[in-house]
């Protein structure tokens, strides 16, 4: 599938809400810990939203292969082969020898070769920094995160950073047309090509040679390092940037921290042939089946998801619910410095959309 992203977070504006008589499938990965609990919340908000989904809803809890390693289901790889698109919740991965990241084992899976991650400030949740905008966009497959790693001798162990022309020019091309489709004002390139030449010197050569075709788009490069630093000073220098695996991994998370967290920061991970959203937080066993999860970041996931389907009125419906009900601050969970439950929340953000 093409980029087929609007605006992830739209202005709330009246709508006309849109029914269809086609019933889409999508997969949904509950995940573990508090997963089942915000995956519950999306499902109930989107019935309250007449959302034209049915939910295909598969375990991935890893099982062992003839080698010894851990992988995912087989059913789970049928399912979201047969629907192409996805809803994941978030999922533990074991430490031991073994176990691979479920996260990555996915991502390489479905070839999902881009993550895209905006990060807004939330009116009505008061952070450092206001009107922060900025979107990540993520080479999702290869990198550091290739998993290449041998023991040289005892005590020195090599990991190598694998970075190929197809990934990266991919993902360049992806990020352009990004910026063109949701009417954004600038690109930056992110990389350490003065430190590493040749694996960020390819990165950084495939994004400039994409960048020709793409003239009406302002283009520019900066070193990992300095974003970081002005990232934090003043985030309005930046808008959209696209760096390779691990320097994407970084700093969406640095992103989200300005907007108070990964509980309020969606995700999508869009593969050649379809795409998977996800709220990347930890798992939370300690607050586990407490009702006390704060479902948002997996809720503005599936708003992406939405857009992504077509779904476009009911995205902003659900959004535009969402945003204003953290506004009012009248149902906000502990991690945004309220009391109230998940269901609490959760029904408050339905009853916008059942009366729109």
């Amino acid at each position: 599938m093409a980029v087929r992203f609007l605006k992830q977070f739209a202005t709330p504006t009246p709508t006309t809400r849109y029914y269809s008589s086609q019933v889409k499938k999508c997969t949904l990965i509950p995940g573990d810990g508090i997963g089942p609990e915000i995956s519950a919340a999306v499902q109930k908000i989107f019935a309250a939203a007449n959302v034209p989904i049915e939910w295909e809803s598969v375990d991935v809890t890893p099982v062992r292969g003839p080698d010894g390693t851990f992988g995912i289901p087989q059913k789970a790889i049928d399912s979201v082969n047969r629907n192409k698109i996805g809803l994941k919740g978030p999922l533990m991965t074991p430490v031991g020898k073994g176990h691979r990241s479920l996260n990555l084992a996915l991502r390489k899976e479905f070839n999902l070769y881009a993550n895209v991650r905006p990060c807004r400030s939330l009116k009505g949740y008061k952070t450092l920094y206001d009107n922060v905008d900025v979107v990540t966009i993520r080479e999702n497959t290869e990198g550091e995160y290739s998993g290449i790693e041998h023991e040289i001798v005892d005590g020195v162990v090599q990991s190598i950073k694998l970075i190929t022309e197809d990934a990266s020019m991919r993902v360049a091309e992806f990020a352009f047309k990004y910026v063109i489709e949701n009417k954004r004002r600038k690109l930056t390139a992110v990389h350490k090509a003065n430190i590493m030449r040749m694996s960020d010197g390819l990165f950084l050569r495939c994004c400039r040679e994409v960048a020709k075709k793409f003239p009406d788009v302002k283009f520019e490069e900066k070193y990992l390092d300095t974003v970081c630093l002005n990232m934090v000073q003043d985030p309005s220098k930046y808008d959209v940037l696209v760096m390779p695996n691990l320097y994407g991994d970084i700093l969406s998370d640095m992103c989200a921290g300005l907007v108070g967290g990964l509980g309020l920061t969606p995700s999508g991970n869009i593969g050649l042939n379809g795409a998977l959203f996800e709220s990347v937080h930890g798992t939370a066993p300690d607050i586990a089946g407490q009702d006390k999860a704060n479902p948002t970041a997996l809720l503005l996931s599936a708003v992406m998801m939405l857009r992504y389907m077509g779904f476009h009125d009911h995205a902003q419906v659900i959004e535009t619910a969402c945003f204003n009900t953290i506004a009012e601050a009248k149902y906000l969970t502990g991690d945004l410095g309220g009391k109230a439950k998940c269901s609490e929340f959760t029904n408050a953000i339905c009853q916008k959309v059942a009366s729109k």
